[in-house]
């Protein structure tokens, strides 16, 4: 089986198509991902609009309420 130049042409194709297959989907997850990152690297704590800041705050608040709940109905 290892003799067989046919298995070892296969096993480079298979490695090579792997590794391209690995490689654009670790790019696109990353496209996902990057905006997020490139706001938070532009932008320090201190210039985040306040307006933000509180949509943050009340989303926060509203998730903290819901899991309170499920601790108590539980």
């Amino acid at each position: 089986m290892f003799a067989r130049s046919d298995f070892w042409i296969g096993l480079v194709v298979g490695t090579l198509a792997g590794a391209f297959g690995y490689k654009m989907m670790s790019e696109q997850s990353m496209r996902g991902i990057a905006p997020t990152m490139q706001m938070s690297a532009v932008q320090g704590v201190g210039e985040i609009p306040v307006d933000e800041l509180m949509r943050q705050k009340e989303r926060l608040e509203d998730l903290i309420a819901e899991r309170q709940e499920g601790v108590v109905k539980a």
